[in-house]
C-alpha cells in the first residue's frame, strides 16, 4: 500500500477542500508514491515525534496539527520547526496534516468533545454556507432512472438525514443535430421533440468531480446539457464547533468539576458563574475566541474552547459562561478518533497511537 491510499481514505473523512484559507493541511515531507510502513497518529509533530515514528517503524505521521504553518526561508535547525522537519526529511518519514479539514466535519474535533460530555441534540455551531451545489440536467424519461441512480451512487441527494433526495420534472425538449453530429435519438438535420425529464439533485461541493463524470458515463446523449450553481444554503454537517444540551440539567461547578476530570486539565479559567444550571453546551476544540457571539446567539449556557484572552472573558456580559479548558485539552482525544478511523479502514496495516504529550503548557 502507498502513502497515497491512505491519504484518499483520510479525504473521505475530511476532505482538504473544507480547511480554512489561513491553514496548511495535506502533505507536508514526503512522497504519495513511497510505500507505507505504518502510519503514527499524533497531535503536533515534533522532533521527538519523528523520533517515535522512526522507533515504531512508521513513514507516514498523521499529525492534526501542521508541523509547517508558514512559510520557512531556511532549514539550519534553528527552530523546532525546521529540526523537525530535517530529521523527517533524513529518516524519508512523510508528515500528513488534517487540522482544520477535521474541525470542519460532523464526525471531527468537536463530536470528540461532545461525546466526551454526553451531549445530544447536537448541530453545528457555525455551519459553512456556499458548500452546497444543485445540479438540473434533461434526460430522455426512459434513461431517466439510471441517470438518476449514477448521480446517487456517485454522492448526489444527500439533504442532511435524508439521501437519494431529487426533484423531477416532465416536459418535452428539442434539438436539431448539424452534419457533424451523431444523435442518439431523431435525424441530423431534422427537429427532433423528445420526452425528457428535468433531474434536479444537490450535493455538497468537493463531490462534484464525480458527479459530473457520473453525469456523462450514465447519460444517453451525445451533448450532455447541465447546469450547476451554488446555494447559499447552510451545511447542516459542516463547519466550526458544535452546540447540544445535557441530558440532565447540572449545576456549574459540579459539571465544571467533571469537565476538569474528562479533559485531565490542570485549571479551567472560566468567566463569572451566573448561579444557574447548565443545559446547553457549546463546544470548539482549540482557540475559538472568535465564536464566542455564535456561542451565545445559540442560547448555551457554557462556552467550552481555548485560548481566551483576558478582554474575551468580558464578553460574557453575565449572560453565560466562557470557560477556558486549554487548547490541547480541547483536542487530545481527536488521535483516538483518527486511530479508530485508520484501523478500521486498514485493519492488517500498523497504525500507532502516539504516547508523546506534546502539550507545551504547565501548571504548578
Amino acid at each position: 500500500m502507498q502513502i497515497k491510499d491512505i491519504i484518499s481514505s483520510l479525504e473521505v473523512l475530511a476532505p482538504l477542500r473544507y480547511a480554512e484559507d489561513f491553514d496548511n493541511v495535506g502533505l507536508i515531507t514526503g512522497s504519495p508514491q513511497w510505500e507505507a510502513t505504518g502510519v503514527l497518529v499524533c497531535l503536533d509533530a515534533l522532533e521527538e515525534v519523528v523520533d517515535e515514528a522512526i522507533g515504531s517503524q512508521c513513514n507516514l505521521i498523521l499529525t492534526f496539527h501542521p508541523i509547517v504553518f508558514k512559510g520557512l526561508k531556511q532549514f539550519s535547525g534553528g527552530s523546532y520547526v525546521e529540526r523537525s522537519v530535517i530529521k523527517a526529511i533524513k529518516n524519508d518519514i512523510a508528515i500528513f496534516a488534517i487540522h482544520t479539514a477535521l474541525d470542519n466535519q460532523f464526525k471531527g474535533v468537536n463530536h470528540m468533545i461532545a461525546e466526551k460530555l454526553g451531549l445530544i441534540n447536537r448541530r453545528i455551531l457555525i455551519p459553512r454556507i456556499r458548500e452546497i451545489q444543485k445540479l438540473v440536467t434533461y434526460v430522455p424519461t426512459e434513461q431517466a432512472g439510471q441517470v438518476r441512480n449514477a448521480l446517487f451512487e456517485a454522492g448526489a441527494g444527500s439533504i442532511g438525514n435524508y439521501d437519494q433526495c431529487s426533484f423531477n420534472l416532465e416536459g418535452t425538449g428539442t434539438f436539431q443535430g448539424n452534419e457533424d453530429s451523431d444523435p442518439v435519438v431523431g435525424e441530423k438535420g431534422k427537429l427532433h421533440f423528445e420526452p425528457e425529464t428535468r433531474i434536479s439533485v444537490t450535493f455538497p461541493s468537493h463531490l462534484k468531480g464525480g458527479i459530473t463524470n457520473a453525469l456523462f458515463k450514465a447519460h444517453p446523449y451525445e451533448e450532455v446539457a447541465y447546469e450547476i450553481t451554488t446555494l447559499e444554503n447552510e451545511h447542516q454537517h459542516l463547519g466550526m464547533g458544535m452546540i447540544g444540551d445535557l441530558a440532565k440539567p447540572e449545576e456549574e461547578t459540579t459539571f465544571l468539576e467533571h469537565v476538569k476530570k474528562v479533559f485531565k486539565t490542570g485549571c479551567i479559567r472560566h468567566s463569572t458563574l451566573r448561579g444557574k444550571p447548565i443545559r446547553k453546551v457549546a463546544v470548539l476544540g482549540g482557540s475559538g475566541s472568535f465564536a464566542i457571539n455564535q456561542a451565545k446567539a445559540g442560547g448555551a449556557d457554557i462556552f467550552l474552547s481555548a485560548d481566551f484572552k483576558y478582554h474575551d472573558f468580558f464578553q460574557a456580559e453575565n449572560q453565560f459562561i466562557l470557560a477556558d479548558i486549554g487548547h490541547y485539552e480541547s483536542e487530545q482525544f481527536t488521535k483516538d478518533l483518527l486511530c479508530d478511523y485508520l484501523r478500521e479502514k486498514f485493519p492488517n496495516f500498523a497504525v500507532v497511537l502516539s504516547h508523546t504529550n506534546t502539550n507545551p503548557i504547565k501548571y504548578f
